[in-house]
């Protein structure tokens, strides 16, 4: 059973790995704010890039961080989990 929880969180971890990628290449191309799918993925992505913003300095000469600092912490977390296996 709570082998179970732990392989689905893992696969949640891992679509949202996905949502953080999809979300910071599509800063590249100055996407529509009024796209709804662009406006999902800043909903799911903002509080969580807010959030390390708040504690760590995630801009470096204009280009922001926080994605990659999200997907490492992601990554260690998938890690973890599995490893709990």
């Amino acid at each position: 059973m709570i082998g179970a929880i732990i392989f689905t969180l893992i696969q949640v971890i891992e679509l949202y790995k996905w949502v953080v990628i999809i979300s910071a290449l599509i800063t590249w191309v100055n996407p529509d704010p009024s796209n709804p799918v662009v406006q999902i993925l800043r909903r799911l992505t903002e509080p969580v890039y807010e959030f390390i913003r708040r504690y760590i300095p995630t801009s470096i000469s204009g280009i922001d961080l926080s994605p990659i600092i999200v997907i490492f912490a992601l990554i260690f977390v998938q890690q973890l989990l599995r490893n709990i296996i």
